[in-house]
């Protein structure tokens, strides 16, 4: 997208001039809006595809989009600058400006994905970042510069076609931002409703990249191929034909190329890759403990140690009146599981917001087999949705003895709400009278401060709490909020709250096995709650 000049450009001699246009001069500025439009769609498609993958592969959606947007704003200035030096010859200077930033940002998601597959989990020294973070900020440099160096030749493209003289241009340079933000605006929802849905992340910015060459090459091969020179011509000709066919060949070989990647990433066992609405499911492993199941690229269940975590966060809550559960997560069904263990369970609802997930979990074998066939029970109700948008407009108030909050580590930018003050408030409005929740805050150990911020606010909401933990994941697999922050992999401790409104829970009764050596630590002193105005739960 264009950022507006502090001033109307001066128009150059060439721009003054030149060969006659094979189209009238009403047609040609046209058309000239028209690439304009395109090339800004093309622009912001590109940047929302290094944020969307950034985020997916990095962690961290908030500081990967400021990362992007930052250091692409500040390349677009830079690359304003460098065209300065291009306006003398702004047909071909544009045509080239195009051809590589179809390549460049069409094959960014392609070599972005390939550094974290190949190097994403080779950490720097100070542990600050992935192998794929440099990459990230390469990339929003050199498409961020091209982009800015779009300003210039456009005006004086625009210029060339225009019948308005000199002192107008500023009428032409708001022709040319409308143009632009309406454009900008296409990209922008054209991303998450139509490419990202029907082509995948990969396939979209390889689209948009054969988009963008093509916009480009003929705008300045046909309307301005007059004011080439032979040699510019067949050089802009060439450019085009070898962008479209790198860009060709990599869409043929892209589904080759994620299985490769995946296999890199997540082992030889990968026996299921979906994207479903919300995120991409993948499972690996048979029947036995190799099982694991990805969310997101975050390890969310391992067959080799998920009964602690599952016995640790269901079964202290059960001690005391459990008629009615309520889980909230837990689409794989292994909390359900455990509740379910409780013949005196009336009815248990789980709000789960992938159905893809549960989907899973009915009818994969060894997935179904890890969770007891859970919700082939007539007991269990699921229900599909946000978990924070069901408990503020479904729950019914003071409805279950239990909820169980099996959801994403607080830590991860999207599930920041659901550990929010006002979260807590909606469950402890679900909660009947000497009703328990239980939370799911991380690991004491390597997390504290969020762990003990998840106890703040807790508090804050009007809850008694009881910290417990249990031992930690026995895999190494980065299955943080942040994988590049994530330094040893598999957590020491894995951390739980026990909380009640009307008076102290019980003592949690974690099995010995289970709690392994796990000791609470005193907790910190005023720590602050989190809110959705106000998280805190950033380490």
């Amino acid at each position: 997208m264009i950022e507006a000049p502090s001033a109307p450009l001066p128009v150059p001699p060439s721009a003054r001039g030149g060969a006659p246009l094979p189209v009238r001069q009403r047609a040609g500025r046209f058309l000239v809006l028209l690439a304009v439009f395109v090339c800004a769609a093309c622009g912001l498609v590109y940047e929302l595809e290094l944020v969307a993958l950034a985020s997916y592969l990095i962690g961290d959606s908030v500081t990967q989009a400021s990362v992007v947007l930052s250091v692409m704003v500040f390349a677009m200035g830079v690359g304003s600058l460098l065209a300065k030096r291009l306006r003398c010859r702004a047909a071909v200077g544009f045509g080239l400006v195009e051809a590589a930033l179809a390549l460049v940002g069409g094959c960014s998601a392609l070599v972005l994905y390939a550094a974290f597959a190949w190097g994403g989990h080779i950490l720097p020294a100070d542990g600050t970042g992935s192998g794929s973070r440099p990459v990230l900020v390469a990339f929003s440099l050199a498409i961020g510069v091209l982009i800015g160096a779009e300003i210039p030749l456009l005006m004086t493209l625009i210029q060339r076609v225009s019948r308005r003289s000199e002192q107008d241009a500023g009428g032409t340079v708001a022709d040319l931002f409308a143009a632009d933000y309406v454009g900008a605006l296409v990209g922008g929802l054209a991303f998450p409703f139509l490419l990202l849905p029907r082509l995948g992340q990969l396939t979209s910015a390889l689209f948009t990249g054969a988009v963008n060459a093509v916009a480009g090459g003929m705008l300045v091969l046909w309307l301005f191929g007059r004011d080439l020179t032979s040699r510019e011509r067949w050089l802009l000709v060439a450019a085009n034909v070898v962008v479209l066919g790198l860009l060709a060949t990599a869409a043929a070989l892209v589904d080759d190329f994620e299985r490769a990647a995946r296999r890199a990433v997540y082992g030889e066992r990968v026996r299921v890759a979906v994207q479903t609405g919300v995120q991409e499911v993948v499972l690996t492993g048979g029947a036995d403990e190799s099982l694991e199941l990805f969310l997101d690229g975050r390890l969310r269940v391992s067959g080799r140690d998920e009964r602690r975590y599952h016995e640790a966060l269901v079964h202290p809550a059960m001690r005391g009146r459990h008629a009615r559960v309520l889980i909230l997560g837990g689409g794989d069904g292994l909390a359900l599981r455990e509740v379910l263990r409780y013949r005196d369970v009336e009815s248990v609802t789980v709000v789960e917001l992938d159905p893809g997930v549960v989907r899973l979990a009915r009818t994969d074998p060894a997935l179904s087999r890890l969770n007891g066939g859970a919700y082939g029970d007539a007991r269990v109700r699921v229900v599909h949705g946000d978990a924070f948008r069901w408990l503020r407009g479904a729950a019914e108030p003071g409805v279950y003895d239990v909820v169980v909050s099996d959801l994403p580590d607080p830590g991860i930018t999207a599930s920041t709400k659901l550990y929010a003050e006002e979260f807590y408030a909606l469950a402890a409005r679900a909660l009947a009278d000497g009703g328990r929740l239980v939370v799911h805050a991380g690991p004491m150990a390597s997390r504290p401060h969020t762990y003990w911020t998840v106890d703040a606010t807790l508090r804050a909401a009007g809850f008694t709490t009881r910290p417990y933990c249990a031992q930690g994941r026995l895999s190494g697999f980065p299955a943080g909020p942040d994988r590049s922050a994530d330094r040893g992999g598999a957590p020491e401790d894995r951390g739980f709250l026990l909380a009640a409104v009307s008076g102290p829970p019980p003592p949690p009764a974690v099995p010995p096995a289970t709690a392994g050596r796990c000791v609470v630590p005193d907790p910190p002193r005023d720590l602050p709650s989190s809110t959705l105005v106000h998280p805190r739960y950033a380490e």
